[in-house]
């Protein structure tokens, strides 16, 4: 009798926790209005948001890319410097034109970067084994491949190759970057500036840039070299400008077109008969008579600055050198 008695008691007692223990659970599950909700576990609280996505205008139409990317490939000269401007280094880029692999001004920010070879026939087997989630291309150059990288990658294009900012502000957007081309273009205008006030009446001196090749010479009129100098205020002949790139000489008698008060002289160093015709030209009379040359204001530049980089970084170094030409501290 007595031990029925406590069994008794005792199934009563676990029968009355086991109903404790289900009001508990239930008030979780449908908590009043005012309860306050469980804290967030860590996981929970690190959660991360979906990534943006972005409609990028270009040269070739609209692209879709999500968030920032990371493993980014650049496909022509000024795109890489431009990269490399907003603090993003490529995983991919094509080889530099001369300096090869990469330009001297950008060598030591290119460490680990795979060469993709010719800026007009990058190697696409190599795009696709570094698995890019962005392309940077330029319809003047890869037009006709731009469906075969657009399969790889989103891929956004320039109009041109040279105009670097637009390839910057392209490059901003696409790699979501785009607080720090507004701080590259605070610090350029304020360069720019800088180098009109310094510079004064030194901005009517008339500047003429040329450009030897092994068959004929150039005088350019229109190209990256001549936008920076534009925007500096720099004064060039009138008889220097245009709309074309430039114009050919093909015979010494020419070479009075390219007077001005200062030359800038940037052929490139390559080993194709261009340096000897430069030597050849340079060494003519009617080449003595020059105001720049009789002046010694004749200054040979990098041509991978001031032609074939193209980018903003290359901007940059332009007016370095031409604080140096310039005299200006």
């Amino acid at each position: 009798m007595f031990r029925n008695k406590t069994l008794s008691v005792f199934l009563s007692s676990v029968f009355l926790l086991a109903l404790v223990i289900a009001g508990c659970g239930g008030s979780q599950q449908g908590a009043a209005p005012n309860t306050p909700a469980p804290a967030e576990t860590p996981s929970e609280a690190a959660a991360p948001q979906a990534a943006e996505t972005r409609s990028i205008e270009h040269a070739m139409g609209t692209t879709e890319v999500t968030g920032t990317p990371e493993k980014v490939v650049t496909l022509f000269q000024g795109a890489t410097d431009a990269a490399l401007a907003l603090g993003v280094k490529p995983v991919g880029a094509v080889e530099s034109w001369i300096e090869q692999p990469w330009y001297l001004y950008i060598r030591d920010k290119m460490e680990g970067v795979t060469n993709l070879g010719s800026e007009n026939q990058p190697d696409l087997e190599g795009i696709i084994a570094l698995q890019p989630d962005l392309i940077i291309a330029s319809k003047t150059r890869h037009e006709a491949i731009y469906e075969q990288l657009s399969a790889i990658a989103p891929t956004v294009m320039t109009e041109e190759v040279h105009l670097w900012k637009d390839t910057l502000s392209l490059s901003a957007e696409a790699l979501n970057k785009k607080a720090e081309e507004e701080d590259f273009l605070a610090d350029w205008a304020k360069t720019v500036a800088d180098f009109k006030e310094k510079m004064g009446d030194q901005l009517n001196l008339e500047v003429g840039i040329v450009d030897f090749r092994p068959d004929h010479a150039r005088i350019v009129y229109t190209g990256f070299s001549a936008l920076v100098l534009d925007e500096l205020g720099i004064n060039r002949p009138t008889s220097q400008q245009g709309e074309d790139w430039g114009i050919k000489l093909t015979s010494k008698e020419n070479i009075p077109q390219m007077d001005a008060d200062l030359i800038f002289d940037q052929t490139a160093q390559r080993d194709d008969g261009r340096l000897d015709l430069r030597s050849d030209w340079t060494g003519h009379p009617l080449w003595k008579n020059l105001r720049a040359v009789a002046n010694n204001r004749v200054f040979e530049v990098d041509a991978a600055v001031w032609n074939n980089g193209s980018g903003p970084l290359a901007a940059k170094e332009m007016v370095a050198d031409l604080y140096e030409f310039y005299g200006l501290k």
